[in-house]
């Protein structure tokens, strides 16, 4: 598979906040070849990075070494890097090569830190329009996204709805619910109120950053990326084994109480996170994600999609609470009136959230039928009539999915 790792510089840029820095460069990777027509942009998720498929030869991209999504990306694969030429940068404000609050800024020789602008997700859109005006690609065929990065793909139907063919967003909405919301606030209080901090001023070596903050964050994230079914499979009630260490400090009692599986699983999870990402990155992502609203500055989802002519898969998965199939389905209730070609395809899936990282045998087939054919040819159900608007659950099965 053919690889372009670089980065590009697009020079002063200006957000949405009307701040403006005096460069910004976008880190990104690209697979395959371009044909002039065939150019899709994949959109990562919260804490992704343009390291999508393939192996790194180093430490990984930025210090992410495992590719996110290489059961999709790749050779004869659902997004086959043999037909299409396969996209994905890093969003400003995050710290994979990207310029964002740990990148140095020019005119004072010392990070960004919190003086970086705050970020949008139209930001986001408006960078990668901007790097594929510098490769020169003047239309993509389809922009694909799971999590925040469906987010960003339906931004990509509203701000520039002549320049993209195809949209899939997976797992996705229109907007947060009031109770992720709240998660996310909790999630960035606990970076905040974290000593080491600083203000946000933490970089260098005399600093050893909000550790503990950051890790309780992704812990939060964590609990709200899997489902109650998944994690009884995964954990049940287990105590961990001796080996099992402790990252967080204990209070006294702790040691006569039961160190569970689930306790070990969400540690790890924080020690290795706070190893490869910045605080404020995730301050700054965070809000971007909790601000989106598909509407703002229109009416309705409806008319902020009035635009796009062209064709939409949703995908939403019956465990996920994050983003369920009840908001999915008025995101495609929306664009059905909107006149856009939809087709809403829920998984039976008890993973939650995480279900279109680790299900690659459900997401991948409707996936590539859709990216081919289009809605006409995509062997998915339109689930108008199934999802029942008072429940986030919807049984819906098609052939694809039979064992």
């Amino acid at each position: 598979m053919n690889v372009e790792r670089d980065t590009v510089s697009l020079g002063s840029f200006e957000f949405e906040s009307g701040e403006t820095i005096p460069e910004l460069e976008v880190a990104y990777e690209a697979y395959g070849e371009f044909d002039g027509d065939n150019a899709v942009l994949v959109c990562h998720a919260l804490t992704g990075s343009q390291h999508v498929a393939g192996q790194h030869e180093e430490s990984g991209t930025a210090g992410q070494a495992r590719a996110w999504w290489d059961d999709i990306v790749g050779p004869g694969k659902a997004i086959d890097t043999t037909e299409y030429y396969v996209l994905c940068a890093n969003v400003p404000g995050s710290c994979y090569g990207t310029t964002g609050p740990s990148s140095i800024n020019p005119e004072t020789g010392e990070p960004y830190a919190t003086d970086f602008p705050a970020v949008t997700v139209g930001d986001w859109t408006e960078a990668q329009r901007g790097l594929l005006d510098e490769l020169g690609i003047p239309h993509l065929h389809a922009a694909v996204g799971g999590s925040v990065g469906g987010m960003n793909v339906l931004e990509w139907a509203k701000r520039h709805p002549d320049h993209v063919r195809r949209i899939i967003p997976i797992g996705a909405a229109a907007r947060l619910d009031p109770q992720v919301l709240a998660l996310d606030a909790i999630a960035r209080r606990a970076i905040t109120t974290d000593p080491n901090w600083n203000g946000g001023d933490y970089y260098g070596e005399d600093h050893p950053g909000p550790e503990y903050g950051l890790g309780l964050a992704r812990q939060l994230g964590h609990i709200m990326y899997l489902s109650k079914a998944s994690m009884e499979r995964k954990f049940g009630r287990r105590s961990a084994g001796r080996d099992a260490a402790r990252w967080f400090p204990e209070d006294p009692a702790a040691s006569f109480f039961p160190y569970r599986d689930v306790e070990s699983y969400l540690d790890y999870q924080a020690e290795q996170f706070v190893d490869r990402f910045d605080a404020n990155s995730y301050l700054y992502l965070t809000r971007a994600m909790d601000s989106y609203d598909l509407s703002a500055g229109f009416e309705d989802d409806a008319d902020a999609l009035a635009a796009f002519d062209g064709e939409a898969l949703l995908m939403s998965f019956t465990a996920d609470w994050h983003f369920t199939p009840a908001q999915a389905e008025a995101l495609a209730e929306s664009m059905r009136e909107a006149g856009v070609d939809v087709a809403h395809h829920v998984v039976d899936s008890d993973h939650g959230h995480d279900a279109f990282l680790v299900e690659p045998e459900n997401v991948g087939p409707p996936l590539a039928s859709f990216l081919a054919d289009g809605v006409d040819g995509t062997a998915v159900t339109d689930t108008a009539d199934d999802v029942d608007e008072e429940s986030q659950y919807a049984p819906v099965h098609t052939s694809l999915f039979s064992d």
